[in-house]
């Protein structure tokens, strides 16, 4: 993973919960469809035009709700990057784990619209709204989550450690 790259903006409001990034009617999907239904609830369609490298921007609240692996659905999707003014602990954790970077970023729900072009350095901490050049700070990742991140996540890690045995929850990243 690179900690510098730049993608297509999509913008959500405050709250986005788990049960609408991954419906619980998903857990009957097949694995490799979940993805699928992600944001059906509030963004049908959202899932067939979203494509990998884009980037999330939303408000505050983002990825509250139950522990369910919600991150996995952007990480088949090919989502780059989810920047929020407050992120849920859970949901940021787990994001991690699976290797998708999410950051709570103050201020960058009103910096965006879409479909602006985002640019995000994972090493500044910043991300940076190309038509306007406004930039937003963020606390910069250390050097041991950005190796974990490039890794694929700690998922992943343990799993080629033979530390767990299953991987079915960790999805690859979508080809760009």
């Amino acid at each position: 993973m690179t900690t510098f790259f730049q993608g297509r903006v999509w913008k959500f409001g405050e709250d986005i919960n788990t049960d609408l990034i991954q419906p619980g009617a998903a857990r009957n999907m097949p694995l490799e469809q979940r993805h699928l239904a992600c944001f059906s609830a509030n963004r049908p369609g959202w899932s067939s035009e979203v494509q990998p490298g884009d980037i999330i921007v939303a408000g505050k609240n983002f990825g509250t709700g139950s522990s369910r692996p919600a991150a996995q659905n952007f990480l088949k999707l090919g989502v780059a990057f989810i920047g929020a003014e407050t992120v849920n602990g859970l949901f940021l954790r787990n994001s991690i784990n699976f290797g998708l970077p999410v950051m709570a970023v103050p201020g960058v729900s009103s910096g965006f619209e879409e479909p602006d072009t985002a640019e995000v350095d994972l090493s500044a901490g910043t991300i940076r709204n190309l038509r306007t050049s406004q930039v937003f700070q963020f606390a910069p990742l250390p050097p041991m989550l950005l190796q974990l991140l490039a890794q694929g996540g700690l998922m992943k890690v343990m799993f080629e450690q033979h530390k767990i045995r299953r991987l079915e929850a960790a999805l690859p990243r979508a080809e760009k």
